[in-house]
């Protein structure tokens, strides 16, 4: 008989709920060091490759646990932890530039909470300066950080808007618009396996809830 947890999991399914604009991490999660995670990942991958019945002494499987330990702690989840949080520094906009500023298609990699499986997609940032401006190249940052973590599409975009509008430092998010387009390959690859649909999420406030501006918006991604 299933138990608690499973007959919860089967319930809800393929629903990519949220349950907070904060990724949900236990108090002790930065206790240990990046080592010491992959080694315990390493050890218990292994019994998941086992319980699937691979044979480990291969060669080809030997190494296995521990890249995938490695790639968990350094790269695909490197965004859970606040150390690896990219220094934003933005500056007085001496241009006085006061229309509004887009970086669109930037391309993210991020995982689906549910299932473990890759999101792939690009997020479009636009905003408009209330006295500073941010670079191009730290927005990217910030998406990239954002992604690599266990996600929820929806958690993923207030996470990048709520960024932006704390380092831009304005108070009523007039500056920030984010859309986030992605390909949940745990859609795509197993369940309902829909090749061809796309998840399309927005967060906007301040001028962007002018219909106006918002639409100027859409014209330039």
């Amino acid at each position: 008989m299933k138990n608690e947890n499973h007959q919860k999991a089967d319930a809800i399914g393929d629903n990519h709920i949220g349950t907070s604009v904060e990724t949900p991490l236990r108090s002790d999660a930065f206790v240990k060091t990046d080592d010491e995670k992959i080694e315990a990942i390493s050890f218990h991958y292994q019994k998941i490759m086992e319980e699937l019945g691979l044979d480990l002494t291969d060669d080809s499987l030997s190494g296995t646990p521990y890249r995938v330990a490695k790639m968990y702690v350094k790269e695909l989840f490197s965004g859970l932890d606040p150390k690896n949080k990219p220094k934003i520094s933005v500056f007085d906009n001496k241009y006085e530039y006061n229309k509004m500023l887009v970086e669109s298609n930037i391309t993210f990699n991020s995982s689906c909470e549910h299932h473990f499986l890759p999101i792939v997609g690009k997020a479009h940032i636009g905003y408009i300066s209330s006295g500073k401006v941010i670079g191009l190249s730290k927005m990217n940052r910030i998406v990239q950080y954002f992604g690599r973590r266990p996600q929820v599409q929806e958690r993923m975009t207030m996470q990048i808007f709520n960024e932006l509008k704390t380092a831009l430092q304005t108070d009523d998010v007039i500056v920030v618009v984010v859309v986030v387009e992605a390909e949940h390959l745990c859609v795509s690859t197993r369940g309902v396996n829909d090749k061809s649909s796309k998840t399309t999420t927005l967060e906007y406030d301040g001028q962007f809830s002018d219909t106006q501006i918002r639409n100027d918006f859409f014209k330039m991604i």
